[in-house]
């Protein structure tokens, strides 16, 4: 039971630190703010979900467990909703997006129309 919980620990931490990392090369590499920032997001959401499930798998007692399961629940909603934000934020100081089409990337955004 023990090797069970040991290699589920560390699965569940290889997968996380994969998705960690991939969002760091994500950061690096894309052009753009917006995708930067959906790497960053995505990746770095499920990144730090795994590791704390692993913590959680890893240290199963009443203490512990029920914190890291509310820190990823806490992630899963907070992650989404502040990079949604910060890409309402970017298009409303006028970064556009790459690769935007000819109609969008000559209208102009204005701070009164969007609510």
């Amino acid at each position: 039971m023990q090797l069970l919980l040991a290699i589920a620990t560390a699965s569940l931490l290889l997968v996380g630190s994969i998705f960690a990392l991939t969002g760091a090369l994500g950061l690096i590499r894309f052009p753009d703010v917006y995708t930067r920032m959906h790497a960053a997001s995505k990746a770095g959401t499920l990144g730090s979900g795994f590791c704390l499930a692993a913590l959680a798998v890893h240290a199963p007692t009443l203490d512990v467990m029920p914190r890291a399961l509310v820190a990823i629940a806490f992630f899963m909603l907070t992650a989404p909703i502040s990079a949604h934000l910060l890409a309402r934020a970017a298009l409303l100081a006028g970064y556009m997006p790459l690769g935007a089409n000819d109609a969008i990337s000559k209208q102009s955004v204005n701070q009164d129309d969007v609510p």
